[in-house]
């Protein structure tokens, strides 16, 4: 999602957001510090796409770096995080030596706290490559991270069911 910031001496306090022609644009004070307002442009994007039903890969990476933000310090990087259709068994995959993270479609429906699990999930993959006991550390930071697990086994449950 391509985000246009415009900023205003006139404005004092508040941060706005709407869509123009498929872009963000955000109105925000003059004085906000862009560390700041990127933390607010992630929230906004955020309801953006719950209001409009949409996610997409610029989605993502907005969620991965306002997660990154708070559960790793912002000390990781990575060249790409994409939602793909490949993924028909996994959640998600990272490849560390890329620095490419891939999100299955089928999370872009769920609740927005169930996908940043697994995005954090991911992001821990670039520190710590398996799943051992440094690892599930990494995850444990990400305060949902049991409940999300739990939503998820109950959704995959239901859709063998019923799918």
């Amino acid at each position: 999602m391509e985000v246009v910031v415009k900023r205003s001496k006139r404005r004092k306090k508040t941060i706005q957001a709407r869509m123009i022609e498929g872009r963000m644009e955000v109105l925000a004070p003059a004085y906000i510090s862009d560390a700041s307002l990127q933390d607010h442009i992630s929230r906004l994007q955020a309801r953006l796409v719950k209001r409009d039903g949409a996610r997409d890969d610029a989605h993502l990476d907005a969620r991965a770096g306002y997660l990154n933000k708070k559960y790793f310090q912002g000390c990781l990087t990575w060249d790409s995080i994409q939602y793909s259709l490949r993924q028909e068994r996994r959640r998600g995959s990272c490849n560390c030596t890329a620095k490419t993270i891939r999100i299955s479609q089928k999370l872009s429906g769920l609740p927005q706290w169930v996908e940043d699990y697994v995005i954090v999930h991911e992001l821990a993959h670039l520190l710590e490559p398996n799943h051992g006991k440094r690892f599930r550390a990494l995850v444990r930071r990400y305060p949902l991270a049991e409940r999300a697990i739990g939503f998820l086994i109950a959704s995959e449950a239901i859709e063998r069911n019923h799918g």
